[in-house]
């Protein structure tokens, strides 16, 4: 059941601090791009960056309420996707052979904290406030099993092809991968805004009447507006997030830990704002908009990376690394298995949450101790 809104009724103006945070936080960035970071301006990158991430959830939830779901989770699964992919293209094209693998290091980092941690703490989270919650259970495992197509396709099959040396794709296969990524992707978003819309809508219709239902939808104009301003946002998350990356990297070689753990820290920085989003759903009971933001991520990630960097192969230069290794092979088939077992019932308790996020902290720990 959804709810009408009444087209004379007034909303409340965007918040002042929502307003003036966007702008601020691409200043700090324009200020400290390209540029080493001393205390001061590490500190202020970190506030710019939390600022930034604040500011696109509540934007995002501003867009979100005018267009309603799955539209709204789907719109910042696609815009930080977006400027993520076009910040990887941009750092293998002036990283040269030491960021051969960039690409695949970043979406498979994306999966698991999607799949597990933001997963894990949105079912954490929910229901420790509201015991046991539910979900569309053809909605999510519909994600799960696209999901699992493209990462095989994508990520797995270049460990075993034959046609070219190495965890690599020969241009044929390639340019097949980033076709059948696309299709898929593209049939996922209009299964979920067209065809069965009504599947990834919250579970209960009690759901669509909480604090928030009863809120004034806002005006196209304040929509556009913080439509913009999350583009702002997104950009300068995803900048500062490469800012503080040389930080990063001394920080990473200081504990002895391998290169691609930098590449695990920026996608965490970048998904940030997902996470903010799916836990702030799943503490108002809807649960399924958590799963919305978490697996659409995932597929965005995958869907829209792979078809980018193989138009992108044609002028970059060295191999493009994508097949996976044994460690992360493992890591993925245990995060589907799992992944297909809490999806299955449709209700997720506390243990659900539990197990995800050990997934999770396990990823990170062989990330740093491989």
């Amino acid at each position: 059941m959804s709810t009408t809104v009444n087209a004379t009724t007034t909303t409340q103006p965007l918040p002042r601090w929502s307003l003036a945070v966007p702008p601020a936080a691409v200043a700090v960035l324009a200020l400290t791009w390209g540029r080493g970071l001393g205390p001061v301006l590490l500190t202020l990158v970190c506030l710019g960056l939390g600022g930034a991430v604040v500011a696109a959830v509540h934007h995002a939830e501003v867009v979100a309420h005018r267009v309603g779901e799955p539209f709204g989770t789907l719109i910042l699964a696609i815009a930080v996707t977006v400027i993520e992919v076009a910040l990887i293209v941009t750092l293998m094209a002036s990283g040269g052979e030491r960021s051969s693998s960039l690409a695949r290091d970043t979406v498979f980092a994306a999966i698991m904290i999607t799949c597990n941690g933001i997963v894990g703490l949105a079912l954490l989270v929910g229901s420790l406030r509201h015991r046991v919650q539910e979900f569309r259970a053809h909605a999510s495992g519909g994600a799960l099993a696209v999901i699992t197509a493209l990462v095989t396709l994508s990520l797995v099959l270049p460990t075993f092809t034959t046609s070219t040396p190495g965890p690599t794709f020969s241009g044929a296969q390639l340019a097949f991968a980033g076709v059948v990524s696309l299709v898929l992707y593209g049939v996922f978003v209009f299964v979920q805004t067209v065809r069965h819309r009504d599947y990834f809508l919250p579970k209960s219709a009690a759901d669509d009447l909480d604090e928030d239902g009863h809120a004034d939808a806002p005006t196209t104009r304040t929509a556009l507006a913080s439509l913009g301003l999350l583009l702002v946002c997104l950009i300068a998350v995803v900048g500062l997030a490469k800012t503080v990356s040389p930080t990063m990297e001394s920080a990473v070689a200081s504990i002895g830990a391998p290169v691609s753990f930098v590449g695990v820290l920026i996608a965490l920085l970048v998904l940030m704002p997902e996470t903010v989003a799916a836990v702030r759903a799943a503490l108002r009971n809807r649960l399924q908009v958590s799963l919305n933001l978490a697996l659409g991520s995932a597929l965005a990630s995958i869907g829209l990376t792979i078809p980018t960097i193989a138009v992108a192969s044609v002028w970059l230069s060295g191999p493009l690394l994508l097949g996976l290794g044994p460690t992360e092979l493992v890591l993925l088939v245990l995060t589907v298995v799992v992944s297909t077992l809490t999806l299955v019932s449709g209700r997720a308790t506390l243990l659900q949450g539990t197990v995800h996020l050990t997934l999770f902290s396990a990823f990170l720990f062989l990330a740093v101790t491989p």
